[in-house]
């Protein structure tokens, strides 16, 4: 995804503008082009290791969820045109949760079990040993990545506001403040 591609989808998202119909050849040109597409920072193995986690993080409900939006090619996107430091914190993360899987279970994170996989983020998610410390770092990074990128797709702004969870008024409504 190129970044003007980003940022128009961004721009949309934030004007509140709900997506053009897409005519047929714009979409098998678009198809044409998911297909092909291959990470500028993710080797193949850390590109399934951060679609397998950030689908953990949100995933797929009556809404699309991080892989079916393609959170890791945002992030991957992110990564490419981001600072150094930030890229290789996040892969020294992604090689330390694939290290921690093979010590508890004996394959990386990809290849565990969902349950096994949940359960591996679980303890991130509540450990306070120092032995986890780096994952509890990287796994707190990846969740906010996940949720900032996500809820600036058109997936997820209709998650943030379905349900009339949007008010019509930030104002009060009590009758004796109006």
């Amino acid at each position: 995804m190129k970044r003007r591609d980003l940022f128009r989808a961004t721009s949309a998202v934030a004007a509140g503008a709900l997506p053009l119909p897409v005519l047929p050849q714009e979409r098998a040109a678009r198809e044409a082009s998911a297909a092909v597409w291959t990470p500028r920072v993710f080797d193949a193995h850390q590109n399934e290791t951060v679609i397998a986690l950030t689908e953990l993080i949100i995933p797929k409900t009556d809404t699309p969820g991080a892989k079916e939006t393609q959170v890791n090619r945002y992030l991957d996107l992110l990564l490419a045109d981001g600072g150094e430091a930030a890229r290789a914190s996040f892969l020294d993360g992604l090689n330390w949760l694939d290290g921690y899987a093979l010590a508890k279970h004996r394959k990386p994170f990809v290849a565990c079990t969902p349950a096994e996989q949940t359960a591996l983020l679980r303890t991130l998610d509540t450990s306070a040993g120092e032995d986890t410390a780096p994952g509890r770092r990287f796994f707190r990074q990846a969740k906010s990545w996940t949720a900032n990128i996500y809820y600036k797709t058109a997936a997820g702004f209709q998650e943030l506001n379905k349900g009339g969870r949007v008010p019509k008024s930030y104002g009060c409504t009590h009758p004796e403040h109006a």
